[in-house]
């Protein structure tokens, strides 16, 4: 090699290196709120997702012979679920229509402003490719049709152009909560079960992500910890089958690891999560009581939850002053020692009169967006407004309850250090609903050894709970961390499910329960017989069961699940959401769900004092 050609690779390695000390100096100067030097990889790489996506869906057509369609379908989605974290993310919108679930969905404005609208999803497709007794060309044609024409609107309207390195954090934040709270659960693959191993597509794009940004990293070692941890990752999903993976140890090993990473490379990029919505940002573990940001379930602007004012909460929740009869209280059905239920089939009136539904429990309510069975209220200020009204309830006006609360000297005394003064209804409603929002303790059996506080979960129990999570479809609709009806990763909207519940606890001769739920007020018959999913945190104590009180035991509620609902069991339920064929789960198993259900029973609301140390190795 000559002195030129020797000056010219020392220039070039010289510009190279230039440019890669460039480029990291630009990716770590995201502390002043400019965009992302690495949006173009990132933008890139969200293109090719699409436009594969949309390639192979292409190729699903009427003329093609059906194993044909399944193939191309299989392959489009792969790429569907790479796109995933970046839609998710930058398309929420659109995320929720292209894999929406095979059921209809009814939007109301108001009564003359009503739209039933028929899913055309990846999940519609799946189901029709699949379908043991076949489909109609011309409903596989609509859905194909439509993805067709979608994904490539997508693409040529993306979004995804200003974003800092702090949103592509959130990004891979959510895809890894989405993937531990629904992906891996059999939500959005139904048919096919396929679950694992489209997380391990997420994943793919969650490493692709991390490896464009290499160059942001100060520490190299943690870069070097999230590819092993990813590899890991794919590894236990690789290995493992859709009934029998171990969920628990997936999220207590894997997605937890993982959330906390996520707070080690915001510290390495030097960036701050925005705090602005549902999931509190430094949280690393899903099942910690801070892994909710209190303040996105809480009224905009309303004031901060103190001890205090949860005190003033509390002794309103109890004040039976605050009813027009001078006899009940929000604690007249909602009992501590009972989990804020009152253990009734239906609740009691003003007058002791059975109302038309079971009570519900208070706790964790506030991470509910929808209040009442049939979701009537917005929120909980919402809901005490409902209940001081109601004719059967506390039959009174907000005014004159604010009356009464202004006539008390001590009230007076609280509100004057605690609302400046100013005793008003709303700021009543604010310390009721404070003191709700206080009564999700995330401390039970199961929350602990989540956060590796201890080791006393049993074989049952544990198994319990993958079955939970997968086989027996319990988390398709009940959500952890708060296994209610609020849905991942935004936590934005709770779901309604039409079970087919009947009215009589017979199994051989079930008549169905005609509640209307939903129905009312719009009188939208795709509505009829829905109801919000509860919790199923704290279970144990909260019999009897469903909105109309009509089973006692765990055992029963397992065994309508097991037989398909209302359908399953012989009824005519149009609308229902469950799937109507059974679960084939074995005595062994039912009985394992129970197990895990009542691990679900908070410290702070149990009868009894647990002997943990006695727990280790007993009933497996």
């Amino acid at each position: 090699m000559n002195l030129k050609n020797t000056f010219n690779l020392i220039l070039v390695l010289l510009i190279l290196l230039s440019c890669k000390k460039e480029e990291k100096k630009l990716a770590l100067s995201t502390t002043t709120n400019a965009a992302s030097v690495f949006n173009s990889s990132i933008r890139n790489h969200y293109f090719k997702t699409l436009d594969s996506a949309a390639y192979y869906i292409q190729k699903v057509d009427t003329i093609n012979v059906l194993d044909e369609n399944k193939i191309n379908f299989l392959r489009s989605r792969k790429w569907y679920k790479k796109a995933e974290p970046m839609l998710m993310a930058y398309d929420y919108e659109n995320y929720l229509s292209m894999n929406a679930p095979n059921l209809l969905k009814v939007e109301i404005d108001d009564y003359q402003d009503i739209k039933v609208l028929k899913p055309k999803s990846y999940q519609v497709l799946e189901e029709l490719l699949y379908a043991e007794e076949g489909f109609e060309n011309k409903e596989m044609h609509f859905v194909a049709e439509y993805l067709k024409v979608r994904i490539p609107y997508i693409r040529k309207n993306h979004i995804l152009i200003q974003q800092r390195d702090r949103h592509h954090l959130k990004m891979i934040r959510d895809a890894i909560v989405n993937i531990a709270t629904k992906g891996i659960t059999g939500f959005d693959s139904p048919m096919l079960a396929n679950s694992l191993q489209e997380a391990i597509y997420n994943y793919e794009t969650i490493r692709e992500i991390l490896s464009i940004y290499e160059p942001g990293f100060t520490s190299k070692a943690l870069y070097l910890s999230w590819l092993a941890e990813i590899e890991a990752t794919t590894a236990n999903l690789k290995d493992g089958d859709f009934d029998n993976f171990d969920r628990f140890s997936f999220i207590k090993n894997h997605t937890n690891r993982q959330l906390d990473l996520i707070n080690k490379t915001a510290e390495d990029w030097g960036v701050i999560l925005n705090t602005s919505r549902a999931l509190n940002p430094t949280s690393n573990n899903l099942f910690d009581k801070d892994f909710f940001n209190m303040k996105l379930f809480s009224a905009p602007h309303s004031p901060e939850i103190t001890d205090e004012r949860v005190e003033l909460g509390q002794t309103l929740f109890n004040d039976k002053s605050l009813s027009s009869s001078g006899t009940i209280s929000c604690a007249t059905c909602h009992h501590k020692e009972k989990v804020f239920t009152d253990g009734l089939k239906k609740a009691r009136g003003i007058n002791n009169e059975e109302l038309q539904r079971n009570t519900p429990t208070l706790a964790y309510a506030v991470y509910q967006k929808s209040m009442f069975y049939d979701g009537r209220a917005t929120g909980l200020e919402d809901q005490i407004v409902n209940v001081v009204n109601d004719e059967n309830e506390f039959h009174l006006d907000l005014n004159t309850m604010e009356e009464r609360i202004k006539s008390n000297a001590d009230y007076v005394k609280q509100f004057d250090s605690l609302y400046e003064g100013k005793i008003s209804n709303l700021n009543a409603r604010h310390a009721i609903a404070t003191y709700i929002r206080s009564l999700a303790p995330f401390d039970s059996k199961f929350d602990r050894n989540m956060k590796g506080l201890e080791e006393t979960l049993t074989e049952k129990e544990v198994l319990g709970f993958n079955l939970f999570m997968g086989k027996a479809a319990c988390a398709t609709c009940h959500f952890p961390p708060t296994f209610n009806g609020t849905v991942p990763p935004k936590y934005m909207e709770t779901e309604f499910e039409n079970l087919g519940v009947p009215k009589n606890a017979s199994f051989e001769h079930p008549i169905l329960d005609q509640d209307p739920g939903q129905y009312d007020p719009y009188e939208v018959e795709e509505k009829r017989n829905f109801f919000k999913t509860s919790t199923v945190r704290n279970i144990e104590l909260t019999s009897p069961y469903m909105h109309n009180g009509v089973y006692e035991t765990l055992d029963e509620v397992i065994t309508f699940y097991n037989v398909g609902g209302g359908q399953g069991m012989g009824l005519d339920v149009p609308y229902q959401t469950l799937p109507s064929d059974s679960l084939h789960l074995s005595e062994r198993e039912s009985k394992a769900l129970i197990a895990f259900m009542k691990t679900l029973t908070d410290k702070e609301f149990s009868p009894k004092q647990e002997h943990t140390s006695l727990m280790v190795n007993v009933d497996k």
